[in-house]
């Protein structure tokens, strides 16, 4: 833990800078609510030492902090989280979380992936949340973006506001260098945690932070404003190829389907930009290049009489005759036992869905939905096939399938669906149907509301 210095003057960073910046970034400032991801490191402390000077004007303030559980030291830094939040009269969550690796991925990637979800489930709603990446690691993104061989989007790193969950993600501070925020907060006399991790130079940042960029720094010392300059310059490229990628899947699309014909018409760039922006928007990551040049040729290619692939990940993008499709690559898991969630609705009234999404279930008088007849431990997994549910009290009880194809669900939404199990009762898919076992009723005496934020 950093220890407590003589003030002095805190350099270019002033909570009236936030302040404009906020101002700059949400329109409806100082009306709203916001929640600070805060590491107890010197960028997220400095962030929230600075927001509670603007809560005069209106703005509510609390934080969140997230323990991953994998440093030594984790438990000590919860507890200054904790201490420092009691200082300033801010509201605090701390939730400890298990970092799951998939093979072949990097504990920083899980931890990071780990650390997004907690957040996303954590965030109320209309809430924005606030980060504190600063001009710094705006430059070290860039750089590692750069060496990764990333395109346009890539390059322009880390956006000041971006679609997060249910509502926003804020970053305020990419343009106030680290050293501004640690000079604020020695002014103030405010102590934060140093992580020792940062010191391992078996990380791609740690390395480049430690070894590249002071070389960078001495010979061009205004290196991180000039880099986050060009950042925003791919930005706004990134932004045209984003319109020009809306006009042609306009051009090409049938529902959620787009026309193979279509594709062919255009040129090969302007095709993997508009095969990108397709998978991008239906919330998936954009595929490496190989895997999109693949599903612009190959694919496009292929005989009519057959049915190619291509699996990026967890996402299959299928052509049937001259369609091409969108499909999660993880209904023939479920059908031979993947995992699914425990939900334990009354201590835990939001569920992060890994299929995407949230889930919540909250109190309503006027709800649909009996939570006497819920049992205390629901179970949540994807569509495995032939699950059944009656929708209407005296009914039948109706093949799901029957159910998604008559609300012409799209065909890539119906395996990301949801499928809550109350026992071995299939009893919600999404909030879409309730089956009639767990409806409300006239003598119904705790009523409720399902929810599904889709991606």
């Amino acid at each position: 833990m950093a220890r407590r210095a003589p003030s002095r003057a805190a350099a270019a960073f002033t909570p009236a800078l936030l302040e404009a910046q906020l101002r700059a970034l949400l329109p409806q400032f100082p009306r709203l609510a916001a929640c600070v991801a805060l590491s107890g490191g010197a960028d997220s402390s400095a962030l929230l030492v600075a927001l509670t000077h603007l809560r005069r004007r209106g703005l509510t303030v609390r934080a969140v902090h997230i323990d991953h559980g994998l440093h030594p030291q984790a438990r000590r830094w919860s507890a200054h989280c904790r201490r420092l939040a009691r200082e300033l009269g801010v509201a605090l969550s701390v939730r400890r979380i298990r970092v799951p690796r998939r093979r072949g991925e990097s504990l920083e990637a899980a931890a990071r992936a780990a650390r997004y979800a907690a957040l996303a489930a954590l965030l109320r709603p209309a809430e924005v949340l606030l980060t504190a990446h600063q001009q710094d690691d705006q430059l070290e993104t860039l750089l590692l973006q750069l060496l990764r061989g990333a395109g346009v989007a890539g390059l322009a790193a880390m956006p000041a506001v971006a679609a997060f969950a249910q509502g926003l993600q804020v970053r305020p501070l990419l343009a106030v260098p680290a050293e501004a925020l640690r000079a604020y907060l020695r002014a103030q006399r405010i102590a934060w945690v140093e992580d020792d991790s940062n010191a391992d130079e078996r990380f791609d940042r740690n390395y480049l932070r430690r070894r590249v960029l002071p070389a960078l720094r001495a010979r061009w010392p205004a290196a991180a404003r000039t880099v986050a300059r060009s950042a925003r310059h791919l930005a706004e490229a990134q932004q045209l190829l984003d319109a020009l990628g809306a006009a042609d899947l306009a051009a090409a699309a049938v529902g959620a389907a787009l026309s193979a014909r279509m594709l062919r018409r255009l040129p090969s760039a302007r095709r993997g930009n508009a095969l990108r922006c397709w998978i991008t928007r239906a919330g998936w990551p954009a595929p490496p290049a190989a895997q999109l040049a693949e599903i612009g040729g190959a694919l496009l290619d292929a005989r009519a009489d057959t049915q190619p692939q291509v699996l990026c990940g967890a996402l299959c993008v299928r052509r049937e005759a001259q369609l091409l499709h969108l499909l999660p690559a993880a209904p023939a898991a479920a059908r031979t036992g993947a995992p699914e969630l425990a939900w334990r609705w009354r201590r835990q009234p939001r569920l992060t869905w890994p299929g995407g999404g949230v889930l919540s279930l909250e109190s309503d008088p006027h709800g649909p939905l009996d939570l006497a007849a819920l049992a205390g431990v629901l179970r949540v997994r994807a569509r495995g096939g032939g699950e059944r549910l009656q929708p209407r009290p005296g009914g039948p009880r109706r093949l799901l399938k029957g159910l998604l194809q008559e609300a012409r669900v799209p065909v890539q939404e119906r395996a990301r669906l949801p499928l809550i199990f109350s026992g071995a009762r299939l009893v919600a898919v999404a909030d879409r149907w309730l089956d009639a076992s767990v409806q409300a009723g006239a003598r119904t005496r705790r009523r409720g509301r399902l929810r599904y934020a889709a991606p």
